[in-house]
């Protein structure tokens, strides 16, 4: 069994790619996920949430409860793994201190790393004070009126009108189309669609200035771009923080193909994107910079 904590030499991008491909191949989405029942994916241990692509990855594993440790921190703890069991990676951003042969002003680049992590179903022995309760799982979100408050609550939200019958994002004169809710399948549909030109509508230059969303707008549009699914992974992102879980997934299975075209061409589009996501969702959610839980390396103090 793999311990080693970062493996610099591997490729990282390659690494996740490869695990979303997977999934794709089979027909799921990954970040068509719900924590609703099963809680937010966070460190048992340190009780931080992770953030952008591995929320959905450790999502994707599908346990009953979202806790997470690395295997210093279940050592540590007085626990063991489970026979066979094996881990999964965690994807983190490390920042390299300057070198003093460093020009002044130099800018160190940030280089993507992995440490791995075990469910705590892959664990035994562990001390029962540290294994959570399974009624803190329990959600006290109602699901549309938590809806409501995040559409009502972002901050320089664009202008949503109902004159068509489709759903956009206008990135020139900054406003969103909806048809009337009564016109989707259920109330569900309709918030998630309205999630999704909402993400869009945080690329304007007035709130984010993400480049993804002004190009976009220049070629006319890609379903398959950057820009498309970061308001996918976005709009997945807010569902599951409202509790809520769709019925109907027909519509982003068509997008399976295009994606797994994009991801074997290019092995950093996912994590890019959903950085970018992440980003997104921070701001509808207006969660200050001093408040978002940056994920570090957890073995920094296993």
């Amino acid at each position: 069994m793999t311990t080693d904590a970062t493996k610099p030499k591997q490729d990282v991008y390659e690494i996740i790619t490869s695990r979303i491909i997977e999934q794709l191949e089979k027909g799921k989405i990954p970040w068509r996920q719900t924590w609703a029942e099963s809680g937010f994916p966070c460190n048992l241990i340190s009780k931080k949430n992770y953030r952008g692509v591995n929320i959905w990855l450790l999502l994707s594993l599908g346990y009953k409860q979202n806790y997470f440790l690395t295997f210093k921190q279940v050592k540590a703890a007085g626990g063991n793994i489970k026979q066979g069991e094996k881990a999964s990676p965690v994807v983190f951003w490390n920042w390299p201190e300057p070198k003093e042969t460093d020009p002044v002003g130099t800018k160190s680049k940030p280089m993507l790393r992995y440490y791995l992590v075990f469910n705590i179903e892959q664990c035994e022995d562990m001390p029962e004070n540290l294994l959570p309760d399974s009624s803190e799982l329990v959600t006290e979100n109602t699901p549309l009126e938590t809806c409501d408050l995040i559409v009502e609550q972002m901050p320089k939200r664009p202008t949503i009108k109902f004159k068509e019958n489709r759903a956009y994002y206008h990135p020139l004169f900054d406003f969103i189309n909806m048809p009337k809710i009564g016109s989707f399948e259920d109330s569900e549909a309709y918030y998630d669609t309205l999630f999704h030109e909402l993400v869009h509508s945080t690329g304007h230059k007035t709130r984010l200035d993400r480049k993804e969303m002004v190009q976009q707008a220049a070629m006319g549009g890609d379903e398959y771009s950057i820009e498309e699914l970061v308001a996918e992974i976005g709009a997945c992102y807010l569902n599951s923080f409202c509790g809520m879980t769709l019925k109907n997934f027909s519509n982003n299975v068509a997008y399976i193909e295009g994606w797994l075209s994009k991801l074997k061409s290019d092995k950093r589009f996912i994590i890019y994107a959903s950085g970018l996501a992440q980003k997104a969702v921070d701001f509808i959610l207006n969660i200050a910079p001093a408040e978002q839980e940056v994920l570090q390396d957890e073995t920094a103090h296993d």
